[in-house]
């Protein structure tokens, strides 16, 4: 018995110190997360000893451990199919083989809705950049790609299904797009008057068909001539990997179908790219027309073909805050901003870079208050500067506009935000940028107004003077 013990025992460690020294024959691990995994730490660091370096080695082992994907998969493969569970944080198993991303779940439960300010903040800047494009003859769309459980939620775990309501983003911001007048192009709409599911099994994105009629929808939108794929020939074949399945099963991950559209693409990358996923994509087709910049995620990925070989000149970007000088370097007489529906709180947050356009009033405007705003602060972003803040709930309603005033003479709108605190969100944040040769020696005299009614109502004045970092 004790020999059996002492083989048993050996054995034990033997299979435990089997990753490590994996790890010091070499055998290196590729990860299938989207993240850069942790770096072995340093024993020092500027500060002296690097009192936190064991934990950070342990962190460093977990992620880089020899086998560690062919561990991983069994281990969610025993779980999955034994027990029906995600053993991935990021991803939630549903029945029938089909998997969802947990980013997804709020939007889904209806647990952590927008207020209606901060819809609006959407639905208003949008209108802004709408309209200020829209003087410069640059056509516009928006348009929100739906989260897989939105469209086609039958299979997600029961004991969520019956914590889901009705209060959605997607369906709150509508709202708030249709009194905006922004051209805005529904998808979910046109998914789920579809018959059939165009989206993946185990991927969080549509597959190649339906990235195919939603850039057919966005470009009937703009009536931008393109070709329609409704009858195009195709193949299909079983040779996609899902991202969702990829996280969860990195060495065993299930082959789905995938639609491919037998038709030639005309269009040229510039420059070489690895992936349509790429931060920034030029695109060239020497046999079309027109020039457009098209702010997106994830789901343009497979949009990008469809929209490239339609234009002459295409450029595709997934940076945020969307840099719209982008627009005069490309020429661009077309602009789509794609958002999938699970970044719409982020989207509040983040306006983008446009240099705001000077305004004419001819009403009143009026010293309501003093003190009305916190954290008023300026910052130098290239030849535009940033001015910030957040004005108090009490001189907000839902749809009030903010202005500010430079200097006592230049009027501008402002870009309604939501700014993250510590204890939450506040919907009464504003941003504006300008140029930075707006300000004085002494710094620059701001003034902050919001509508009501027929005149601008004056709820603070400062004289900001943080120094700029040029």
């Amino acid at each position: 018995m004790k020999k059996g013990h002492f083989l048993y025992c050996m054995c034990f460690f033997a299979v435990c110190l089997c990753p490590l020294i994996g790890m010091i024959l070499g055998c290196k691990e590729s990860s299938s997360e989207n993240r850069a995994l942790a770096e072995f730490p340093s024993m020092k660091t500027e500060a002296g000893i690097n009192t936190y370096w064991l934990s950070q080695a342990g962190e460093y082992f977990q992620e880089h451990f020899a086998f560690r994907s062919a561990l991983v998969t069994a281990n969610a493969l025993l779980q999955g199919r034994l027990l029906g569970v995600s053993t991935e944080q990021a991803v939630i198993q549903g029945s029938d083989g089909w998997l969802y991303y947990k980013d997804s779940l709020a939007d889904y439960l209806g647990t952590e809705p927008l207020p209606e300010r901060s819809l609006y903040n959407i639905a208003h800047t949008l209108s802004m950049t709408q309209k200020q494009l829209e003087r410069k003859e640059i056509r516009f769309a928006f348009t929100i790609a739906p989260n897989k459980n939105s469209l086609y939620g039958d299979n997600m775990p029961y004991y969520y299904k019956y914590k889901a309501t009705e209060k959605k983003n997607l369906k709150g911001l509508k709202k708030f797009l249709e009194q905006e007048q922004v051209n805005y192009v529904d998808l979910y709409e046109m998914f789920a008057a579809q018959p059939e599911v165009l989206y993946h099994q185990r991927d969080s994105h549509w597959n190649n068909k339906g990235a195919a009629m939603a850039a057919d929808e966005i470009m009937t939108v703009l009536e931008k001539e393109h070709d329609s794929y409704d009858n195009e020939t195709f193949e299909i074949r079983r040779d996609f990997v899902g991202d969702l399945d990829n996280m969860l099963y990195p060495e065993a991950p299930t082959l789905e179908d995938e639609i491919y559209y037998k038709k030639k693409l005309t269009y040229e990358f510039v420059e070489q790219v690895s992936s349509n996923f790429a931060p920034r994509i030029t695109t060239l087709n020497s046999e079309k027309k027109g020039s457009l910049v098209m702010y997106r995620d994830s789901f343009g990925n497979t949009l990008l073909p469809f929209m490239a070989d339609a234009y002459e000149k295409a450029y595709f970007s997934r940076g945020v805050p969307y840099q719209f000088s982008d627009i005069d370097t490309n020429q661009a007489d077309t602009v789509v901003i794609e958002r999938a529906e699970r970044f719409l709180p982020e989207m509040a947050q983040s306006p983008p870079v446009l240099e705001g356009a000077r305004l004419l009033w001819n009403g009143k405007i009026e010293r309501k208050a003093e003190n009305g705003t916190r954290d008023m602060k300026m910052k130098l972003q290239g030849r535009l500067l940033q001015i910030s803040g957040r004005i108090l709930s009490q001189y907000l309603d839902t749809t009030s506009r903010i202005y500010l005033r430079i200097n006592n003479e230049e009027l501008y709108e402002a870009f309604p935000m939501d700014v993250e605190l510590e204890e939450g969100c506040d919907a009464g944040g504003f941003c504006l940028y300008v140029n930075a040769d707006r300000v004085l020696e002494n710094g620059i005299q701001v003034e902050v107004m919001i509508q009501d009614e027929e005149a601008l109502q004056i709820i603070d004045s400062k004289l900001i003077k943080e120094e700029i970092n040029k």
